[in-house]
């Protein structure tokens, strides 16, 4: 890299496929990174980080229900709550529905690090999303993933001997260590250069400053 192309600049990012936050925040950073000046020169790398770690593969129920035993709210609330993320998410172009399910993701983690060893971890974490928050099918059931994962140009023969083993399970797990040794406690998450914390599903806006900020910092006026 010539010194006037300037230094890349890394964003590491932590989500979840259930998580409507992560889902709205993933657009909203897409966005910020398509109108960045220097886009070409931001690497982003992705990790995996559970909700619901605690339950079995098995343990699937509505997420109203969820929302519900989780945050002590009558349905009336949970339904009110859905609704205004609803409403984030069609500002920000996203199909959306409250009539979907909750559960464990680790097997949908799995396959987004085998997605990304092929270059196609941004393909199926967008597909992930667009099933899981469309409510069209389950991110849970190993032959829903199968599907998915192949639609977006795996191989399936090489999904379902993931899904079938313990590949991969390190990965996901060095992840979730790595967001604990920070101090994440909810995603998404963003880091900046390994020093800049984001928490949230911010603003496009705010995800354009931080890049420019970080950008300026990283190329300064002499290495541009």
């Amino acid at each position: 890299m010539t010194l006037w192309e300037g230094l890349a600049v890394r964003v590491d990012i932590w989500t979840d496929i259930v998580c409507p936050w992560c889902y709205i925040g993933q657009a909203r950073f897409d966005a910020a990174l398509a109108a960045f000046e220097h886009r070409d020169q931001v690497e982003v790398v992705q990790h995996s980080y559970e909700l619901a770690p605690d339950l079995s593969p098995a343990e699937t129920g509505p997420v109203l229900e969820m929302l519900m035993a989780k945050y002590g709210m009558s349905r009336e609330q949970a339904e009110q709550a859905e609704a205004r993320v609803s409403g984030l998410a069609a500002a920000e172009g996203l199909p959306y529905t409250s009539d979907r399910q909750n559960g464990n993701t680790f097997d949908a983690h799995r396959l987004l690090h085998l997605a990304g060893e092929h270059g196609l971890g941004d393909d199926l974490r967008h597909a992930l999303y667009r099933a899981n928050f469309s409510g069209e099918r389950s991110v849970f059931d190993a032959d829903a993933l199968t599907g998915i994962a192949t639609e977006v140009g795996l191989d399936a023969s090489e999904v379902r001997s993931v899904l079938a083993g313990d590949a991969y399970a390190d990965a996901v797990r060095k992840d979730e260590r790595d967001a604990a040794r920070i101090g994440v406690r909810g995603v998404p998450y963003f880091v900046l250069e390994g020093k800049y914390g984001l928490s949230g599903a911010q603003e496009t806006a705010t995800f354009i400053d931080a890049l420019t900020q970080i950008w300026e910092k990283t190329n300064p006026p002499a290495n541009r």
